[in-house]
């Protein structure tokens, strides 16, 4: 490696727009793990970052762990562990509400929303037919777009009902302090 960033722009022909000369040693000054987390039976197959504690991961395990763990990102610590019952694919936050969303493969292929961290099993989406692999959030918050193995994907309204954008107040012009001043938004 010689420590050069090449810029790229692949919208045209020479691609190569800008050459940097980069760090000849270790910039971050880390050349070691924070953490090595061995708790999980089988492979790791989904991780979702908690929004509202910035030192919350969500983990989960395949076929022969089936366990959400949750783990205390500035000591390593397990925090948690839940057996779902089966193989973990896919973790989303709400970005609104305490509660997780997981997907599954065998047996049932659902998602399952819990409530956190009592992890209360507050609903179950059932209706792919194999593995949910990956879930996507929608920019409100409210919409989870789920992929599965059965070639489909499925939209479900997870995390409640998109607020509908209200029409501004019209102001009127009749009062210097009229109550439709009161309010900005």
């Amino acid at each position: 490696m010689d420590g050069r960033i090449v810029n790229n722009d692949v919208r045209i022909r020479d691609h190569a727009v800008q050459t940097y000369q980069g760090h000849s040693q270790e910039s971050a000054g880390r050349n070691q793990w924070l953490h090595r987390l061995e708790d999980h039976t089988a492979a790791v197959k989904a991780l979702a970052w908690c929004p509202f504690q910035s030192n919350l991961l969500a983990t989960g395990g395949g076929g022969s762990d089936r366990c959400i763990k949750f783990w205390n990102t500035h000591t390593g610590a397990c925090l948690n562990s839940v057996d779902t019952g089966s193989q973990v694919c896919s973790l989303l936050w709400n970005k609104n509400e305490r509660e997780l969303l997981s997907s599954h493969g065998f047996t049932q292929n659902q998602l399952t929303l819990w409530k956190y961290p009592s992890m209360v099993k507050m609903a179950e989406l059932t209706g792919h037919t194999s593995r949910v692999l990956f879930m996507a959030q929608s920019p409100d918050g409210c919409t989870v777009a789920s992929a599965s193995a059965d070639e489909t994907l499925r939209f479900w309204n997870v995390f409640g009902t998109p607020e509908v954008a209200k029409p501004a107040p019209k102001a009127s012009h009749t009062g210097m302090f009229n109550s439709s001043f009161a309010h900005i938004r």
